[in-house]
């Protein structure tokens, strides 16, 4: 029997992997329905519930990887991300109850306060210091009470397709190098967490579905990070090693909001069911060496 996939942020980094791994063939999937945002705003409830009732008998799981992820301007426009974070999925999962579809709602590590010093697990206290992660936090909670079979997954500094750390530190590596420029590029290296493929993202995803998983994982590549680690590898792995990058402060960097310190994901819960990721290096070097890498001709050669 083939589980039949309806993607809602089709045009993010994870809707972008997922209906791209649905849409390949994976063995029992299939995609049946994909929206970017402009073509259904999770924010919008009488448009949410018009698609879903539209998808019964033709889906079976919904992922939900909309968001409105631009953490400082959430900041200055509270209404919009609690509209699509936290509203937009209690609406969604209350439509999927009604028409019987499953929800895979995507969270993230910012419903933390980042004071912990070893990995959070889901059972881990909560405490956001952003309206990011309050309105994210409302809204898998809105989820997880919707419905008993609902699945909610935090993930952690997610790259792939479009913009994301990697792309930006290898362009702006490329860019001065071009200019000969031989200034270093300065690089957070005091926030940790839990770099994460989005490609690996939405595998882990199929599997936990395979797995008849509900409730609340935690999903990430292996491995804890700074920021500055994750550049230093994605410049070595791109072939700029003598690049320099100087380790800075988050306080040489003020943001309208705060970022959690350490916001790294224990994912032994996934683990002990048999979904486990690879390390975040082998994350950043499979994603360097995919077709939608940077050094990808199609996505800009850096050679």
């Amino acid at each position: 029997m083939t589980t039949r996939w309806a993607v809602l942020g089709a045009g993010g980094q994870l809707g972008r992997s997922a209906t791209g791994l649905l849409r390949a063939g994976r063995p029992g999937h299939a995609l049946a329905a994909a929206f970017a945002h402009a073509e259904l705003d999770v924010g919008d409830e009488a448009a949410v519930a018009r698609a879903i009732a539209a998808l019964r008998g033709r889906a079976d799981v919904v992922l939900n990887a909309a968001a409105f992820t631009w953490v400082d301007r959430c900041e200055s426009e509270p209404e919009t991300a609690e509209r699509i974070n936290a509203a937009g999925p209690s609406a969604l999962a209350r439509a999927c109850a009604e028409a019987g579809l499953r929800l895979v709602h995507v969270s993230t590590d910012y419903v933390f306060d980042g004071e912990a010093r070893r990995p959070y697990t889901e059972e881990a206290a909560t405490g956001p210091r952003s309206v990011y992660g309050r309105s994210k936090l409302a809204g898998e909670r809105a989820v997880l009470s919707a419905g008993p079979g609902a699945l909610v997954a935090r993930t952690c500094w997610v790259f792939g397709p479009g913009r994301n750390f990697v792309r930006t530190i290898l362009e702006a590596a490329l860019a001065r190098r071009a200019a000969g420029d031989t200034t270093p590029l300065r690089v957070v290296d005091d926030q940790f967490g839990s770099p994460t493929y989005a490609r690996d993202l939405a595998e882990a995803l199929v599997a936990l579905v395979e797995r008849g998983a509900t409730g609340l994982y935690h999903v990430a590549n292996r491995g804890v990070a700074t920021w500055w680690e994750v550049a230093r590898e994605s410049l070595d792995r791109a072939g700029l090693q003598d690049h320099a990058i100087l380790r800075v402060r988050t306080s040489e960097f003020p943001r309208p909001a705060p970022r959690p310190a350490f916001s790294a994901l224990d994912c032994s819960k996934a683990a002990r069911i048999g979904v486990r990721l690879r390390g975040w290096r082998e994350a950043v070097a499979a994603y360097l060496g995919s077709e939608e890498s940077p050094l990808a001709p199609a996505g800009g050669n850096l050679a």
